[in-house]
C-alpha cells in the first residue's frame, strides 16, 4: 500500500470520526431510522439526476447499498439512540476491520499473512483496553446494536470491492440511491408518522440548526468524501490492506467527542488508542516493506498480480 493510500486512509479515519459527534447532533432532533433516510436522500436526488451510472453490477451496488448504507446505519443510529456515546460508538463499530478480513478470506478468498494477523491482532487488543475502560458507559443492547452495523459495514465493504467501479466515487453516489425507500418505510413502520412529522415541520428552526448542520456533515463529508475515498482504496488494494485503517477511527471519534462534547477521555482510551495505531501501522507499512523484498526473486507476488 503506497503513502498516499494510508495517509488518504488516515484522512477518511478522521472524517469518520468526528462524523459520530455530527451524528450525535442530528439524533437530538432527528428520530434514527428517519434520519438514515434523509441522510442519504438529499445525496440520492441529485445523483439520479446528474450522476453518470457508475458502470457496476447491479447486485454489487444494491449489496453495498445494503450493508454499508441500510444496516451499519440503521442499527448504528439505533445503537446511539439507545445510548451509546459518540466516542464508544466510533470503537465498536470498527469491529468490522475483523469482520472485513475473515469476510474477504472466505468470499473472495484473499490471502492473510501472518504479519496482517499480528497487527490486527494488536490492534484489536488496542480496541479492547479501551472497550475495557469504557465498559461501563454503556448497557448491552447499544453495543449489541452496534457490532450489528460493524458486520453490515463489513458486508459492504466487500461488495464495494466486487464491483470494481469505473468511478469509485460516482458507486458510493448511486449506493445512495439504495437506502431511503427501505428506511423511511421502516421509519414510518417503526417510528410513527407523528414524530417523522414533527422533525420535519421543525426542521429549519434554530434549535435543529445543530442537527441540521450534523445532518449536512454526514453526507458530504462522512459519505460523499470520506465514503468515495475508502471506496478507490478499496479498489486498488486488496481489502486485508485496507479495513485495518477504520481502527483508526476511535482515536478520532474519542478525540473530537472531547473537543466539541467535552467527553475527556481517560488514561485507558489514550493508551489503548497509541495500541491501536501501532496494530494499523505493523498490519500496512510492515506488510509493504516485506512484499519489496522478493519482487525480484518472486514476480507473481507483486501488487498488481496479487490486488487482481
Amino acid at each position: 500500500m503506497p503513502p498516499r493510500d494510508r495517509l488518504l486512509a488516515a484522512l477518511v479515519a478522521v472524517l469518520w470520526g468526528v462524523n459520530f459527534v455530527a451524528i450525535h447532533f442530528s439524533l437530538e432532533h432527528y428520530p434514527p431510522f428517519f434520519l438514515v433516510a434523509l441522510r442519504f436522500l438529499v445525496l440520492a436526488i441529485p445523483t439520479v439526476l446528474f450522476v453518470k451510472w457508475p458502470g457496476v453490477k447491479v447486485r454489487w451496488l444494491l449489496g453495498y447499498g445494503l450493508g454499508f448504507g441500510i444496516l451499519q446505519f440503521a442499527f448504528l443510529y439505533a445503537g446511539m439512540q439507545a445510548g451509546m456515546p459518540p466516542g464508544l460508538a466510533s470503537l465498536v463499530l470498527q469491529a468490522s476491520a475483523p469482520f472485513t478480513v475473515v469476510l474477504a478470506a472466505v468470499w473472495l478468498r484473499e490471502r492473510l499473512t501472518v504479519i496482517q494477523g499480528v497487527g490486527i491482532a494488536i490492534a484489536c487488543s488496542g480496541l479492547g483496553v479501551i472497550a475495557a475502560e469504557r465498559a461501563g458507559v454503556s448497557a448491552l443492547l447499544p453495543v449489541i446494536l452496534t457490532l450489528c452495523g460493524a458486520l453490515g459495514w463489513a458486508f459492504g465493504n466487500v461488495c464495494s470491492r466486487q464491483a470494481n467501479p469505473d468511478s469509485p466515487l460516482r458507486m458510493t453516489l448511486w449506493m445512495s440511491v439504495v437506502p431511503p425507500l427501505p428506511m423511511l418505510a421502516l421509519s414510518l413502520l417503526v417510528e410513527g408518522p407523528d414524530a417523522v412529522w414533527q422533525s420535519v415541520s421543525t426542521a429549519f428552526t434554530l434549535e435543529a440548526l445543530p442537527a441540521d448542520l450534523g445532518l449536512a456533515y454526514t453526507a458530504v463529508l462522512g459519505t460523499v468524501v470520506g465514503s468515495g475515498i475508502w471506496t478507490t482504496l478499496m479498489k486498488r488494494n486488496p481489502s486485508s490492506r485496507v479495513a485495518p485503517f477504520s481502527m483508526l477511527v476511535p482515536v478520532a471519534g474519542f478525540t473530537s467527542a472531547w473537543i466539541i462534547l467535552g467527553d475527556v477521555p481517560t488514561w485507558g482510551d489514550i493508551v489503548g488508542g497509541c495500541i491501536v495505531i501501532a496494530g494499523v501501522a505493523i498490519a500496512t507499512v510492515a506488510w509493504r516493506k516485506r512484499a519489496r523484498m522478493p519482487r525480484d526473486l518472486e514476480p507473481e507476488e507483486s501488487p498488481s498480480a496479487t490486488a487482481g
